[in-house]
């Protein structure tokens, strides 16, 4: 690993659009710079082995031009609506969506701020239902949620269902984020936020530059399984 030079080095890391606090997420992205050019595949392994049980590095590929936090331009989240009805949440979904502003406030480092969730959100709709326990219905909602400044989390978009439609569950939701990347704003799609690199990628044979000199960052994927905490 590469470190910053001065009194007091520190490894030169940096995480992309990190997920908030208590949620879940399949797609977390940091790039990170080596003080020698390795294998990829290699580097994904031996970090791969010193982390925990739970949370697993999905692919290393070496950094082409351009900064990686640039192309998170957005987020597909999946929230799951415990004791919440499909046609309830379909109905908020509706409310949410023709609505042309939704503001919601949130205390931040700065101060209670005032802002629209409803520009954010690119795509919304009800992926379907399923039984969390006898007589119990969870509702699972989909969305893409533009990257914005201030950030747009799930909970303020949850806020925003509440105030437009009182949408209320009564158990706390399960917020997973699925994926970051490219935006297609005309589709709400998310493209491959690596694909960049792979062009650019050098040909070399396997462990040809092992060694090398190198003080460009690699960029890194990690998968933090359901349940598990941003």
């Amino acid at each position: 690993m590469a470190f910053s030079a001065g009194f007091t080095p520190h490894p030169k890391i940096s995480y992309a659009g990190a997920a908030p606090t208590g949620v879940a997420s399949e797609a977390e992205y940091f790039e990170l710079a080596l003080a020698s050019r390795r294998d990829p595949d290699r580097v994904r392994a031996v970090l791969d082995a010193s982390l925990p049980a739970d949370i697993h590095l999905l692919e290393v590929v070496e950094a082409g031009p351009g900064g990686l936090a640039d192309r998170l331009q957005g987020s597909e989240w999946e929230i799951r609506l415990p004791g919440v009805a499909e046609d309830t949440t379909r109905e908020a979904v509706d409310r949410f969506l023709v609505a042309e502003t939704i503001e919601v406030e949130r205390l931040t480092k700065k101060g209670l701020r005032r802002f629209d969730v409803r520009a954010a959100v690119v795509r919304m709709a009800v992926s379907g239902c399923a039984d969390e326990g006898p007589g119990v219905r969870c509702a699972i909602l989909r969305m893409v949620v533009r990257h914005a400044t201030p950030a747009v989390r799930p909970d303020d978009v949850l806020t925003g269902l509440r105030l437009v439609a009182g949408l209320a569950p009564p158990s706390p939701p399960l917020v997973t984020r699925l994926a970051q990347g490219p935006l297609d704003a005309t589709t709400g799609r998310l493209a491959d936020p690596f694909a960049p690199d792979r062009r650019t990628a050098v040909s070399a044979e396997p462990g040809e530059r092992d060694g090398e000199p190198f003080a460009e960052p690699v960029d890194v994927v990690g998968a933090q399984p359901r349940g598990g905490s941003g």
